[in-house]
């Protein structure tokens, strides 16, 4: 049903590589990220969830004792 729809517009074929370029430019510069990031700093993100830390900040800004 909707390929008569687009078929009967110019230019569609545009469209789905456009769409290719995006998935790929995007999967590629993720993956470039991913091997340039600092060790280090991957090393910190997976430790924080784990980190204890005692001191508490209430609303108003000021630390808890």
């Amino acid at each position: 049903m909707f390929s008569n729809y687009l078929s009967t517009i110019d230019g569609v074929s545009i469209y789905p590589i456009v769409g290719l370029i995006l998935f790929f430019t995007f999967f590629v510069g993720a993956i470039l990220w991913v091997l340039r990031i600092d060790k280090e700093y991957i090393t910190v993100m997976e430790n924080l969830p784990l980190d204890n830390n005692d001191k508490l900040v209430n609303k108003s800004g000021f630390d808890n004792e």
